[in-house]
């Protein structure tokens, strides 16, 4: 039996949800997604250079739970950058 997930404070919107190398066009494009949770922890932590504790009250999250989905986070970041994908934020 699955465990419930836990409901995380999640208060950033992002003004694009979409981000992809410029002059390839979608039709050749992967798609990585970012979850809402991985886009709020690099807010948190990368955009208002707060500390992991901090970022992790702010989500509700433990700090080692916040620190899986910061990881994640960055890893689908770098795949995209480095490979050429698009990035597509969940709504």
């Amino acid at each position: 039996m699955v465990r419930p997930r836990i409901c995380r404070r999640l208060l950033f919107k992002p003004k694009a949800h979409y981000f992809k190398p410029q002059g390839i066009p979608m039709r050749h494009l992967e798609e990585v997604f970012l979850t809402k949770e991985e886009m709020e922890a690099v807010k948190l932590k990368d955009y208002d250079n707060l500390e992991q504790t901090e970022a992790a009250e702010k989500m509700k999250t433990s700090q080692s739970t916040f620190q899986r989905i910061l990881s994640s986070a960055r890893a689908k970041i770098a795949e995209a950058i480095v490979k050429g994908k698009a990035l597509k934020i969940e709504e």
